[in-house]
């Protein structure tokens, strides 16, 4: 093998919460650099998400998840187990299956082309918001942390605009809303907005951009195509802010205000 043939290994940034062992980082990347060993293509990047629910009553309280882009199109995997040993190997095996898929589809031909309709063939899973119908910024953060999820989409107590809070590239939590402009009026369909008496109980960056609207099979488009954890969006169908991810069972799953 010449020189030009020797490609650099790919960087894996680890991000652990909760009581995860001091030794788990490493062994996640050791891990996930095995899985990628096979990859043929370009890996431009890693991302590996560790965290560990305190208390014994916890089913399953290791969690793992790892985030790759191979050349362009986003590979996701997560798991749950006993012990964050066992998730992590999981893992593993986990990504390994997709990686394999991703590889076969390459030798067909590579991935869709623009403008085709990305994942039209995967089941795209309804449900309503977990909690109250309506909350405050702080209690929505509290809920997604209860749950143990990256994001939580709610309507705002006092705005009665439709928003999403989740976790920034930072570490910190961030806010964005259905509108940039709460005091703006309402499109129809929309609650009537009123803008916020006092500032969010907890430290919250606040996003200016409105979510864009789209149908769901474009937001379906536009979360393959980014790699993003979700897309935040005003459905057209119902001119309600919406909110889709990809499920643990890798279905899609679209997350619709609670009320």
């Amino acid at each position: 093998m010449n020189r030009s043939q020797i490609r650099p290994l790919p960087e894996i940034r680890v991000e652990v919460r909760g009581e995860v062992p001091g030794d788990a980082a490493e062994y996640a990347r050791t891990k996930v650099l095995a899985a990628l060993g096979k990859v043929g293509e370009p890996v431009l990047g890693t991302r590996v998400k560790l965290s560990q629910a305190a208390g014994a009553s916890v089913r399953h309280p290791a969690h793992a998840q790892v985030n790759v882009d191979v050349n362009g199109r986003p590979v996701r995997a997560r798991v749950t187990a006993d012990t964050m040993p066992e998730a992590i190997d999981l893992l593993r095996d986990r990504l390994a299956g997709r990686l394999s898929r991703v590889r076969r589809r390459g030798h067909h031909g590579g991935g869709p082309r623009p403008g085709s309709h990305i994942g039209q063939g995967r089941p795209v899973v309804r449900r309503r918001a977990h909690g109250p119908a309506r909350m405050t910024p702080a209690q929505a953060v509290r809920r997604m942390e209860d749950l143990g999820y990256g994001f939580h989409l709610f309507t705002d107590a006092v705005s009665g605009v439709d928003s999403v809070v989740y976790r920034g590239a930072g570490g910190g939590h961030r806010l964005a809303r259905a509108r940039g402009d709460v005091s703006a009026p309402a499109p129809s369909g929309l609650p009537p907005a009123v803008p916020p008496a006092v500032p969010p109980a907890v430290p919250l960056g606040v996003s200016g951009i409105p979510a864009p609207r789209m149908g769901v099979e474009q937001a379906v488009w536009r979360l393959e195509t980014t790699g993003l954890p979700f897309v935040f969006f005003v459905d057209t169908a119902t001119e309600r802010g919406a909110l889709l991810h990809r499920r643990r069972d890798g279905l899609y799953g679209l997350v619709a205000p609670a009320e």
